[in-house]
């Protein structure tokens, strides 16, 4: 009997040790590995961002065995970094966006060619952002809204959906706009600027048309796009044949003034687009990666870091030629502090005047590709973020109306007001500038929390130096536009009334800011155990999510 005892005893112990090394090992797997033990029932019912059917297969083309899980990356091919071409370019054109390209103009005519190598870093800087996250995108198999609804409790899900939404709506009214002026430009005036918002606003169909036809047909209509910019752009550089010596001082010599540093504020601040983060970590999952596999996942990520690098070296010398032109015709003149989106074309044909293609139409062509494209991404962007966020499964087209709606309506609205004068739609431009500058923490934040995460990205989780060297640029790029902020309020808000409003607004923002970052272990534990009990408010515990610095208390509480 003793010896029977002990031999129960000694299974039973065995199968004791099995079960504590199998949650051990659960524990230490990527998230997205830990949710393939859900039941089919629970993944059917939340939102993806491509159906299994959407997404490209990558055939191997070197080897005949697919299924090697030697966590070492097949060797280089162009045929495969043909097929993860797509995803990088589609972001690009966010750094090209009307909002961009005015941003660069007012840099060239009002800092001539001094600013040009804040635009060749400022480029770095995004292309870092934009790496990171199409590596979580990648890594986890889910995008950032979907993991910030699972990461967060509900109530903060809430306030950063709530705040990537006004972040998309400025940025597509700005695009909107920015496509009819170009309509209006190419009309010769025919067509005004309400007329133009509603021809743009049928690109949402455009858009369902194309992705009808699958994922490739749509990349492929953004290349042209993109080229057609490249092209207009090239033409107007080549036709005012900008100094090719103060150009090459502008990029390699680092030059400031006092003068030029709210352009300099404004290039920095339109490197990180809040839904442009978001874009992204979805745009990476539209090729069928296995992420148990980690050199297939390291094999896309590497494809996915040339892609994006080249995507960005095309975005930024399209911005160089957009600024160099403007400061060739216009730096030192008088029109320098009065030229935008609005007038350009015209200041354009006045300086240049016309010849066998006039530059005003070249100007309205690459203004025209910029818009459209831009607000196409916008509105795959808004699928991604309201789909993510709320867990929303609709139908595709219903959702695109669902997201174009939220940026038409009130663009419609603005275009009605502000079309009076030149100068208020600049003014609008600036308010616009500031409500997206407001929203990069509540993008960036989460991306660089859940990134660093093991529980979230495994093995694939960023190390210490990259870790620090992503906080450091985003606390650069946050400041920047803290001061962007802080002198738009102090010149434009007045009146005791409206002084109490924002500085109570102020107040609950650097509240949830604090409370992302004290969320993100980017703090030393010491600060974080400073934060007033008080601040414990905003802590409420969401029972269908994980607790961001301790995981295992979320299993707890969800148990």
């Amino acid at each position: 009997m003793c010896s029977g005892e002990s031999t129960m005893n000694g299974a039973q112990s065995r199968d004791d040790e099995s079960k504590e090394d199998d949650r051990d090992a659960e524990a230490n797997r990527p998230l997205h590995h830990q949710q393939q033990k859900q039941s089919t029932s629970s993944k059917d019912d939340e939102e993806v961002a491509y159906e299994a059917g959407e997404k490209i297969q990558v055939v191997d083309f070197d080897s005949v065995d697919g299924g090697d899980d030697s966590g070492v990356p097949p060797p280089f091919s162009w045929k495969k970094l043909w097929l993860f071409t797509g995803p990088g370019f589609l972001m690009s054109i966010a750094f090209l966006d009307p909002g961009n390209l005015e941003g660069d103009l007012q840099a060239g005519a009002i800092a001539g060619y001094t600013l040009l190598w804040l635009l060749m870093w400022a480029t770095f800087m995004g292309l870092l952002i934009q790496l990171l996250s199409a590596r979580i995108g990648v890594a986890t198999g889910r995008h950032l809204a979907e993991l910030c609804r699972e990461e967060y409790p509900n109530w903060a899900r809430l306030v950063l959906w709530f705040m990537a939404e006004l972040a998309l709506i400025g940025a597509d009214i700005q695009e909107v706009i920015g496509s009819a002026i170009a309509i209006q430009i190419l009309s010769r005036g025919v067509f005004p600027l309400w007329l133009g918002v509603l021809i743009t606003a049928s690109d949402c169909f455009v858009f369902l048309f194309l992705e009808n036809y699958g994922v490739r047909k749509l990349e492929a209509a953004f290349a042209v796009l993109i080229a057609t910019m490249a092209l207009s752009f090239a033409w107007m550089f080549a036709d005012t044949k900008p100094s090719e010596k103060e150009l090459l001082t502008g990029i390699l010599l680092p030059r400031l003034s006092s003068k030029t540093i709210r352009q300099a504020v404004g290039v920095v601040g339109c490197v990180i687009m809040p839904h442009n983060v978001f874009l992204h970590s979805a745009l990476v999952q539209s090729r069928k990666i296995d992420p148990q596999k980690k050199g297939r996942v390291q094999e896309a990520l590497n494809y996915y870091t040339i892609e994006s690098t080249v995507a960005l070296a095309v975005s930024f010398m399209i911005n160089l030629f957009v600024t160099t032109v403007f400061a060739k015709g216009f730096y030192g003149t008088k029109q320098a502090d009065s030229i935008g989106l609005v007038n350009a074309g015209q200041y354009l044909e006045e300086k240049y005047g016309g010849g066998i293609f006039p530059i005003l139409y070249i100007w309205g062509i690459g203004l025209l590709a910029a818009g459209q494209s831009s607000t196409i991404t916008g509105t795959y962007a808004g699928q991604f973020i309201m789909g993510g966020f709320l867990n929303l499964r609709l139908k595709k087209w219903l959702r695109a109306l669902i997201t174009r709606s939220f940026a038409i309506v009130p663009t419609i609205v603005v275009a009605i007001v502000f079309n009076t004068s030149e100068a208020s739609l600049d003014v609008l431009n600036e308010w616009l500038n500031v409500l997206q500058s407001m929203q990069i923490p509540f993008a960036l934040i989460p991306l660089l929390t859940l990134v660093s995460k093991e529980h979230i990205m495994g093995t694939f989780r960023v190390g210490p130096v990259l870790e620090r060297v992503a906080w450091t640029i985003a606390a650069l790029i946050m400041v920047i536009n803290g001061y962007l902020l802080l002198d738009f309020f102090l010149s434009e808000v007045k009146g005791l009334l409206l002084g109490f409003v924002v500085c109570s607004c102020t107040a609950a923002y650097v509240a949830f800011i604090a409370y992302l970052v004290s969320q993100s272990g980017a703090l030393p534990h010491t600060w974080v155990n400073r934060i007033p009990k008080g601040f414990s408010l905003l802590q409420i515990e969401s029972t269908n999510s994980y607790d961001i610095k301790n995981p295992e208390n979320s299993t707890a509480n969800s148990s």
